[in-house]
């Protein structure tokens, strides 16, 4: 799926890789890591990571929108196949200037409302996240509904009509707020780095190459 969706920024935006360096692969967490980063001009920072671990039983998918020039919510995509699971988690953030109509992506949300629902529990960064994300977690054999409901949700965020950014420092900072939340106070993908990698090789990790924070 994350091709597909680095797929269809790239038919939007010019894409261009950047290199990931010591991160290009990872192990975390029982988990073997691949890291890509992009630039996508006229939208901003982009990320994928791909991970398996368990023999094969865990796969888990990763892709991250830092939007820099484009006035819309940073975007986070997690897609986790275990124990004949399959969980959704796209999570939208408030790093807005100015917020759009963001209402096609409830609209994309609306149409996969069978889907159950998985309880995201309670995090520190609830206050900054959007309504319009989502958290689905059913068998594989619906499967094919979920990464339907993920191309409806992505497509609308893609096409939001949203501002240039102009004071793009103001954009970083506001996207920097969260990263350095992330660092400072947990989350759950957080937390498994730091036992691995300690907290200064997170935090490079994070502002150079997941969220791209510390990229000029």
């Amino acid at each position: 799926m994350t091709d597909k969706l680095i797929d269809r920024i790239r038919k939007e935006y010019p894409l261009h890789e950047l290199p990931t360096g010591e991160f290009a692969t990872l192990k975390a967490g029982g988990m073997k890591f691949t890291v890509a980063a992009y630039c996508a001009e006229g939208l901003g920072h982009v990320s994928v990571m791909r991970a398996k671990g368990f023999f094969g039983l865990m796969k888990m998918d990763t892709l991250m929108i830092v939007p820099r020039e484009k006035d819309l919510p940073l975007y986070s995509y997690d897609r986790i196949y275990a124990m004949g699971n399959d969980t959704l988690i796209v999570e939208l953030y408030d790093t807005l200037i100015e917020k759009p109509d963001l209402s096609a992506l409830d609209a994309a949300k609306e149409g996969f409302a069978r889907l159950p629902e998985r309880d995201a529990g309670e995090h520190w960064y609830d206050a900054i996240k959007l309504k319009e994300s989502i958290s689905k977690k059913a068998k594989k054999t619906q499967s094919a509904d979920l990464d339907a409901l993920t191309v409806a949700h992505f497509d609308a965020y893609l096409s939001v009509t949203a501002a240039t950014v102009a004071d793009k420092a103001a954009k970083k900072a506001l996207s920097a707020r969260y990263v350095d939340g992330l660092l400072s106070r947990g989350g759950p993908s957080t937390d498994v780095f730091k036992k691995t990698l300690g907290e200064e090789q997170t935090a490079k990790l994070f502002r150079q190459v997941l969220f791209g924070t510390d990229v000029e």
